[in-house]
């Protein structure tokens, strides 16, 4: 199984369903009870929704894997699971069950909530990460704009689904109330941060795996514009997630009244996306970049947390 798990990224699919849970029991149904709304999202067709993004998810992972061999094989032989511990004719028939989960689920989704925007939208991502797997990731930026932009769309679908549900069973004038403003407004910031760390995140894999990509042809970023400039993109997008980070708490009352919550953004998150920078700036091997990318996952599972605290305020501060 252990390949198997390695094939699919079992992790990270595991952060993105946690992140999805986060963002709906700790931010969207928060608001919903503070301003006295019932929520009409069942949480099996929740469960179905966790379910339809993680398999689509993970069949990206595998397609990717089994584009990427020859590159792999460069920069990371020992981790090599396709034609090796799975067959690639397995690893195609898992990519195909994952993806027909994936869409069945969320096709589910759109007919229950009579959203065909969300039917283009599931159909639409099996599409987009196989041309990724292909195409766009060989781009520069392009691939790490999707991939970062996909992960913010999965923060999106929490928010959008729920008021979809309470619009189709409930009240249609519920997207012009305070609740449903708050609740995007809330969930669009966490999904900024979580677009710029894995944004900034995939350009250090990319450094990481430069003399793979380079010979595969591929145009990444560190590859057509060097480490160096590559490096200060990476410095930039740090910079404007903390920026944007301490701006919420500067501007917004509420933030401030959580209970340590400017322990939280100087401890677990400011510091460690900092130590990010530095270590980055001095980076030259492969090694190195490497704990610089593993340095801005645990950035990325620190901010994932943000919606506790969004909980927390409003424990203590919307009610």
């Amino acid at each position: 199984m252990i390949p198997f798990f390695r094939l699919i990224r079992i992790e990270n699919l595991l952060f993105l369903a946690i992140f999805q849970i986060l963002l709906r029991y700790c931010v969207v149904l928060p608001i919903l009870e503070v301003n006295g709304i019932e929520p009409m999202l069942s949480s099996t067709n929740f469960v179905l929704l966790v379910v339809s993004t993680v398999f689509l998810a993970a069949s990206g992972n595998v397609i990717n894997d089994y584009f990427d061999v020859k590159a792999d094989s460069i920069n990371r032989p020992e981790r090599v699971v396709v034609g090796k511990s799975i067959e690639r004719r397995s690893v195609l028939l898992i990519h195909v069950a994952f993806t027909l989960i994936g869409v069945l689920c969320g096709l589910f989704i759109s007919f229950v909530y009579r959203k065909e925007t969300y039917a283009i939208l599931f159909i639409a991502i099996p599409a987009i990460l196989w041309f990724y797997s292909t195409h766009f990731k060989k781009q520069m930026l392009v691939g790490n704009l999707i991939v970062a932009m996909l992960v913010a769309v999965s923060a999106c679908l929490v928010v959008s689904v729920e008021f979809a549900a309470i619009v189709s069973l409930s009240d249609p004038m519920i997207i012009n109330t305070k609740a449903c403003s708050s609740a995007w407004f809330y969930t669009t910031g966490i999904a900024f941060f979580a677009f710029l760390s894995n944004l900034a995140r995939e350009i250090v894999k990319d450094m990481e795996d430069a003399d793979g990509d380079k010979a595969c042809g591929c145009h990444t970023l560190p590859v057509d514009m060097g480490v160096r400039y590559s490096k200060y993109i990476v410095v930039a997008l740090e910079i404007v997630l903390i920026v944007a980070l301490w701006a919420t708490y500067a501007i917004i009352d509420a933030v401030r009244t959580v209970p340590y919550i400017s322990v939280y953004y100087a401890v677990a998150i400011t510091l460690p996306t900092i130590a990010v920078c530095v270590y980055l700036l001095r980076s030259k091997t492969r090694r190195q970049f490497s704990t610089v990318s593993t340095l801005c996952k645990v950035v990325m599972m620190l901010g994932a947390m943000l919606p506790l605290f969004f909980y927390l305020m409003n424990k203590y501060y919307l009610n």
